[in-house]
């Protein structure tokens, strides 16, 4: 039976991130030091190749897509974004600390929500549903390997819900411009709607024997 890849990679750094921030809806664009660490990674290691690639809207994302995929027009999915920090995005957690919601929501309470911003229910239901919204839309199309480029927080999730092995969101940190290859075999994914983790990426080229 036909499998269907989809490899998710971070977007690149951006210098708000650096700085400790809580960045999510905030739409910075890329630093030059996370191009040029993009440029790098995709000269130095080698990224897959897909037939469809998917993007957050927010031009870190889209920013990335370019420099990684030029050839490959992606598709811009609003629902892909970072969590919504609402009046907490740009603040640090030192600033926020006096915050009782802010601790309760640090601490996994999942019917806190930032104001004006986004409970971690809320993020959850959202990614998940459009995450299987994009596996339906591949198994009808019959396409077998994709891209998704977004934000770490997206990933951490995505894969603490669907994938296998099991392990919480903290376990699947990444670095920017890194991420990991899922593959979904139908018959799982309609029992149970997992997807097996088998590798990270991008990869270390082989070296050429000659």
């Amino acid at each position: 039976m036909k499998s269907y890849v989809i490899h998710f990679i971070r977007h690149g750094a951006v210098d708000e991130t650096l700085s400790g921030k809580y960045i999510g809806t905030t739409d910075p664009p890329l630093s030059d030091k996370g191009r040029a660490a993009l440029r790098r990674l995709d000269f130095e290691m080698r990224y897959p190749g897909a037939q469809a690639l998917f993007t957050s809207p927010l031009k870190r994302c889209t920013e990335t897509c370019k420099i990684l995929y030029p050839n490959l027009k992606p598709l811009v999915i609003a629902n892909l974004s970072e969590c919504n920090f609402g009046e907490w995005e740009g603040k640090t957690a030192d600033e926020l600390k006096d915050d009782a919601d802010f601790r309760k929501w640090l601490a996994g309470d999942n019917t806190v929500k930032p104001p004006r911003g986004e409970s971690n229910a809320d993020f959850v239901r959202r990614i998940c549903k459009m995450f299987e919204s994009i596996v339906e839309g591949l198994m009808k199309t019959g396409t077998t390997e994709s891209v998704i480029v977004t934000h770490g927080g997206v990933i951490m999730t995505l894969l603490a819900v669907y994938g296998l092995p099991q392990a919480k969101p903290f376990e699947w940190t990444m670095d920017n411009g890194f991420g990991y290859s899922v593959r979904i075999t139908p018959m799982l994914w309609q029992r149970g709607k997992v997807t097996e983790v088998f590798k990270r990426i991008p990869e270390q080229k082989e070296e050429d024997p000659c």
